[in-house]
C-alpha cells in the first residue's frame, strides 16, 4: 500500500448535516455549517495556498497566504478563518490575489535559507511547495540587514532536529502542542522581528517536550525534521501498519525508502489516534534492527552449555521431539504455552490452537494473566463482556471522568491528549490513584479531587463511592429497573454503616467529605465515564474492584451511550485480542468456556480433534507443578517470564526445573537464561496480521519489510505442531483470520478484506453490525440485564510490618515500555536510563537518604538496589517504582499474593523496607 501525503483540507472538519451551499470558481459545493472557506474549496477540489493552516489545528491566519475574493464583501479575507455563508460566491484566483500571495510569499523567502537542492526537506516541504504555487519568481528583499539565517540549530532531542534559521514562525507547531498534544511546551518568544519557536529556556531535550511529533508532523520547513530523515533522505513510499507498544493501537505510515525504514507518521484516518502519536509509536522503531536481535534458532542440551545455531529444521525437530518425549514420561499435562499480548491474534490463535490440537490439552495462558484478567471476570460478570463499553472518541463527550489506578499521560499518551483536551472544554475529573500523576495538577490541567488512598483498599473505596450514590438519592432508578437486576440486593449491601465515606476514611486514609463530593460529581453528570488501569487489576481483590466500578456505572445509568461506561486502558498492544483468542486454559475463543459442550464441539469438527473438557493450568499453577516435578515443558511465546512475573525467585525456580523450555522472542531475554531453545521472532515491521486495541478496535498489521529470520511466526507455530503430529497448515495469515471469524461470534463479520476496505472494525462485528460496534450495551446487555455484585471489602494479607514498613506500588514512565526489551534499545534511553524509587522526603529523612543516592529495597521475598528520587509525589509510608529495567528487578520483591478469581498477581502492594546502600 503506498500513501505518502495525505490529503490536507486546511481547517478541521464541521459536525453536522452539509447545508451550507457555495460556489468557489464556479463550482458548487455543499457543507456543514461552521465550514471554513478554505475547507469548502479544498473538498470542491480548489486548492487555495496556505502556510499557517493545517486540518489538524484551528484556523490561526496569520500567514495570509490564502486570501479569498468573495462577493459582496470588501478586501480579501483569509479563507482559513472564514465561515462560509449560504449562497457565497468565492474567487481563488485573480490578478490582485496573485500579486498579495507573491509578496507574502517573498518576504518569507527573503528571511529563509536557499539551500533547497540540499535541504533534507527537499521535495517534502509546503513552503518550497507554495513559493511554486504562487508563482514567485524574483526575491528582492534580504540582501542586506538583520536576518536569521545564523540562528542556532538544536540537535538534543534524540529523534528530531531544530534549525531556528528555517522557521517562518507560523505557530504550527506551537499549536499542535497546544490543541493536539496538550503539554504546551512550545511558545513563540519575543516579538516582532525578534519572534522565534521557543521550547521555554531551555533546548528541546530538557524541556517540557514530551517528543510525541505533533510538532514535527505540523511543521511546513525542515525546521522540525527527523534525523531519521536528514541521514536516509526522503521516504518515498508507504505502508499503513498498526503501532505494537501500548493498548490504544495508533495507525502509523510506515514511510520507507526501498526496503530500509525512514519514519513512523501518524495516521490521520486511523480510528484510534485520528493522526496523533506519542514517543514510541513515532520514533522508538530502532529496536527492530538493533544488532542484539537473534536471527537464527539456537539450541542448547543444559542452559550452563553455551548457544549453537542450527537450521529451522533441527530447531522444530527438537521442539517437537522434545515436547513429545515429556509427554510421553510424564502424561499430556506435562507441558504447556504461554502467548503473547505484544503478537498478533494470529499469532495467538495458532498457540492456542497447537496447545489444544498438537500438545491435547488446555494448558495455554497468556500475560494476560498477570494484567487484565479480572476485567475479563468482572465485566463479564455484570455485563455479560469481557470488554470495555466506550471508543476512544466517546471522551469527547464525557462530562466526568472517574479515572482510577492509571496513568494515561504515561501509560495511554494518545489517548491521555483526548482527555485533557475535554478538561480544557469544561469536563471535570476524579483521581483515584495513591500517586499524585500528572492529571492531578500540571499547566492548564487540574483534578476536581484526589482521592489519594492507600494501596490495597480500591473496593473500600469503591464501595464508599456507591454508598453515596444510594444513601443521598442519587442513583438513576429508570435504568436501574429497565436495565439491571440484582440492585435492591446489593443497594441493601451498600447502603450499610461498613460502606459508608465515614467509616472507611481511617481504612483508605481519604477523607469522608473527599469521597461524598468526588460521588456527588460523578453521579450527578450527565455523562460520567470510567477509566481504570492495572492499579484496579493488580490487587487480591482485582476482580471485585471491577465488579464494583461496574456496579457504579450501572447504578448511574452510565452505560449504553457516548461519553460514559466502564474502559479498562489495556497496557499491550495485544492485551484484548490474546484473550479474545482464547489464550486462557479456561476459555475458548470468544470467552466460551472449554466445558461447554456445544461450543467444544464446534472447534472439535472444524480442528478434527477432542479438546478435554477440564480448563488447563494457569501460569502461577504451571510454576508451582515444575517445582512439584509434574509440569517439564513451556513454549513461550513473546514474554519475558523471568522478568515481567512477580516473586522472581519462585520463577527462578520453576523454569530451572523443567527439562525443555523454548523460547520466541527478538531477543535473548531474562526467560532465555532458563531456555533450552531459541526461536528469533519477528518485530511488528515484518508481520501481516491483526491487533485489537483496549476500545476493542481491530487493527490491520502489514509487513514493512519480510520476516529477516525467513519465517513468520505464525507458521514457525504451525510448523511445530505439524512436527508433533497434528498438521496445521495455512498459506497466508488472512487464512486464519477466516478460521477466527467462523468459530467466533464476536468476529463472525471480520476478514482482511473487510479491515481493508474500512480501515479498523471494533468487535462485535456480525450480521447485527457489519461496521462494528463502538458503543456497547446500547439497548440491552450482552447478558440480558445487567447484574449488581454485591462487593465486600476484604484487606490483602500483605501487611506492613516493623520490619517492612512501607508499601511498594509499581507503574510506567513515557519513554519505557514494560520490561524495556524494546525502548531500551532505542534512543528513549535518553529520559529514563534507569528504575528510579519514589520515596517521600519525610521516609527518605527518616532514613537518612539522600536524592539520586542508592538504596536497598527489600521485602519478605527477595531484594534489590536501586537509586532513590525524593518526590512528594507518594504519601508518607508508599514509595514506587517502575519496572522497565532488568538490572533492576523490581519483582524480586514483589510476592505471590493474587487477585482471588484469576490468580492476577497483586504487584500494586507489597510491603518492603528501604535503606541506604553502596552502589
Amino acid at each position: 500500500m503506498t500513501l505518502l501525503k495525505e490529503p490536507d483540507f486546511g481547517t478541521p472538519e464541521r459536525p453536522g448535516a452539509p447545508t451550507v451551499t457555495v460556489e468557489v470558481d464556479g463550482l458548487p459545493i455543499t457543507v456543514p455549517p461552521g465550514t471554513s472557506v478554505m475547507r469548502a474549496a479544498a473538498e470542491a477540489g480548489v486548492a487555495i495556498p496556505k502556510l499557517c493552516a493545517t486540518d489538524s489545528l484551528e484556523a490561526f491566519g496569520s500567514c495570509r497566504l490564502c486570501v479569498v475574493e468573495i462577493d459582496g464583501r470588501k478586501g480579501t479575507p483569509a479563507s482559513c478563518t472564514t465561515p462560509v455563508d449560504d449562497g457565497m460566491r468565492i474567487r481563488t484566483q485573480s490578478s490582485h490575489l496573485e500579486k498579495l500571495r507573491r509578496g507574502v510569499m517573498e518576504l518569507y523567502i527573503s528571511d529563509h535559507p536557499l539551500d533547497c537542492l540540499t535541504c533534507a526537506a527537499n521535495g517534502d516541504c509546503e513552503l518550497q511547495d507554495m513559493a511554486g504555487a504562487v508563482g514567485l519568481r524574483e526575491v528582492r528583499y534580504g540582501y542586506e540587514g538583520d536576518n536569521h539565517l545564523d540562528a542556532p540549530k538544536d540537535t538534543s532531542n534524540p529523534y528530531f532536529d531544530f534549525d531556528e534559521s528555517k522557521c517562518i514562525a507560523c505557530s504550527r507547531c506551537v499549536r499542535a502542542c497546544d490543541e493536539v498534544q496538550g503539554t504546551l511546551a512550545l511558545t513563540i518568544a519575543n516579538r516582532g522581528f525578534a519572534s522565534k519557536v521557543a521550547p521555554g529556556p531551555t533546548n528541546f531535550l530538557d524541556s517540557e517536550c514530551v517528543s510525541c511529533g505533533a510538532c514535527v508532523q505540523a511543521c511546513p520547513t525542515a525546521t522540525l525534521q527527523e534525523k531519521s530523515v536528514v541521514e536516509l533522505g526522503m521516504p518515498s513510499r508507504s505502508v499503513i501498519t498498526t503501532c505494537a507498544y501500548c493498548g490504544v493501537g495508533c495507525s502509523f505510515k510506515a514511510e520507507l525508502r526501498g526496503t530500509e525504514l525512514v519514519r513512523m507518521v501518524p495516521y490521520k484516518d486511523g480510528g484510534a489516534n485520528e493522526g496523533h502519536s506519542c514517543v514510541k509509536g513515532r520514533f522508538a522503531f530502532g529496536y527492530a534492527t538493533h544488532p542484539d536481535r537473534k536471527l537464527s534458532p539456537m539450541v542448547r542440551e543444559s542452559t550452563s552449555d553455551p548457544w549453537r545455531e542450527v537450521s529451522w529444521d533441527e530447531a522444530i525437530s527438537t521442539v517437537a521431539h522434545g515436547f513429545r518425549s515429556l509427554q510421553e514420561r510424564y502424561g499430556a499435562g506435562a507441558i504447556g504455552a504461554i502467548s503473547s499480548s505484544r503478537c498478533t491474534n494470529e499469532e495467538v490463535w495458532v498457540v492456542q490452537k497447537m496447545v489444544r490440537a498438537a500438545f491435547g490439552n488446555n494448558n495455554v495462558d497468556t500475560c494476560a494473566r498477570v494484567c487484565h484478567s479480572p476485567t475479563g471476570y468482572g465485566l463479564k460478570q455484570t455485563f455479560g463482556e469481557s470488554a470495555g463499553t466506550q471508543d476512544f472518541k466517546s471522551v469527547e463527550k464525557s462530562d466526568v471522568m472517574l479515572l482510577i489506578g492509571a496513568n494515561p499521560t504515561d501509560g495511554h499518551p494518545v489517548f491521555a491528549s483526548r482527555m485533557k483536551k475535554r478538561l480544557r472544554e469544561g469536563a471535570q475529573l476524579v483521581v483515584v490513584d495513591p500517586r499524585r500523576i500528572d492529571l492531578v495538577r500540571s499547566p492548564h490541567i487540574e483534578a476536581a479531587h484526589h482521592l489519594q488512598l492507600r494501596p490495597g483498599t480500591n473496593v473500600a473505596i469503591v464501595n464508599a463511592l456507591a454508598h453515596v450514590v444510594v444513601t443521598e438519592g442519587l442513583a438513576d432508578e429508570d435504568f436501574v429497573a429497565s436495565r439491571c437486576e440484582g440492585y435492591d440486593e446489593w443497594a441493601s449491601f451498600i447502603a450499610r454503616p461498613e460502606n459508608s465515606p465515614e467509616t472507611v476514611e481511617p481504612i483508605t486514609g481519604v477523607p469522608a467529605a473527599s469521597i461524598r463530593a468526588a460521588a456527588r460529581l460523578y453521579a450527578s453528570a450527565r455523562n460520567g465515564a470510567i477509566y481504570y488501569g492495572l492499579g484496579v487489576t493488580e490487587h487480591s481483590q482485582g476482580s471485585t474492584m471491577v465488579m464494583g466500578l461496574a456496579n457504579l456505572a450501572m447504578a448511574t445509568g452510565n452505560v449504553g451511550r457516548e461519553g460514559v461506561g466502564v474502559n479498562p486502558l489495556r497496557g499491550q498492544n495485544n492485551v484484548q485480542g490474546s484473550c479474545d483468542m482464547g489464550s486462557f486454559p479456561h476459555e475458548l475463543p470468544g470467552y466460551r468456556h472449554v466445558s461447554d459442550d456445544v461450543v467444544r464441539g464446534l472447534f472439535d469438527d472444524r480442528w478434527g480433534t477432542s479438546i478435554l473438557p477440564e480448563p488447563g493450568l494457569r501460569i502461577p499453577n504451571m510454576f508451582d507443578a515444575a517445582i512439584d516435578g509434574t509440569f517439564r515443558g513451556l513454549f513461550v511465546h513473546g514474554e519475558d517470564i523471568a522478568q515481567s512475573d512477580p516473586n522472581l525467585q519462585h520463577v527462578s525456580a520453576a523454569l530451572s526445573s523443567m527439562e525443555l523450555v523454548v523460547v520466541q522472542d527478538l531477543f535473548l531475554n531474562e526467560t532465555s537464561k532458563f531456555a533450552h531453545v531459541f526461536l528469533p521472532g519477528a518485530s511488528f515491521l515484518e508481520k501481516d496480521g491483526t491487533f485489537t486495541n483496549a476500545e476493542r478496535r481491530i487493527n490491520r498489521v502489514r509487513a514493512v519489510m519480510p520476516p529477516k529470520t525467513g519465517k513468520g511466526e505464525w507458521e514457525i507455530v504451525c510448523e511445530i505442531a505439524t512436527a508433533m503430529g497434528y498438521p496445521m497448515s495455512y498459506s497466508h495469515p488472512s487464512e486464519i483470520m477466516d478460521e477466527i471469524a467462523a468459530l467466533t461470534p464476536t468476529f463472525a463479520g471480520v476478514s482482511f478484506e473487510a479491515l481493508d476496505k474500512l480501515g479498523s472494525i471494533q468487535w462485535p462485528c456480525n450480521a447485527e453490525a457489519p461496521f462494528g460496534t463502538p458503543t456497547m450495551h446500547v439497548e440491552e446487555f450482552t447478558r440480558g440485564r445487567g447484574k449488581f455484585v454485591p462487593t465486600s471489602f476484604v484487606p490483602t494479607e500483605e501487611r506492613t510490618t516493623r520490619r517492612f514498613p512501607l508499601v511498594l506500588t509499581t507503574g510506567r514512565i513515557l519513554s519505557q515500555y514494560n520490561v524495556g526489551a524494546q525502548t531500551r534499545r532505542t534512543g528513549n534511553v535518553a529520559w529514563h536510563p534507569e528504575d528510579l524509587l519514589e520515596i517521600h522526603p519525610h521516609d527518605a529523612s527518616e532514613r537518612g537518604i539522600a536524592d539520586g543516592s542508592f538504596v536497598t529495597l527489600a521485602s519478605r521475598v527477595g531484594e534489590t538496589k536501586l537509586r532513590a528520587t525524593i518526590s512528594d509525589r507518594m504519601p508518607v509510608g508508599v514509595v514506587y517504582t517502575t519496572f522497565h529495567h532488568p538490572v533492576t528487578g523490581a519483582n524480586v520483591v514483589t510476592t505471590e499474593h493474587s487477585d482471588w478469581a484469576t490468580n492476577c498477581p497483586e504487584y500494586k502492594v507489597t510491603a518492603v523496607q528501604v535503606s541506604g546502600a553502596a552502589r
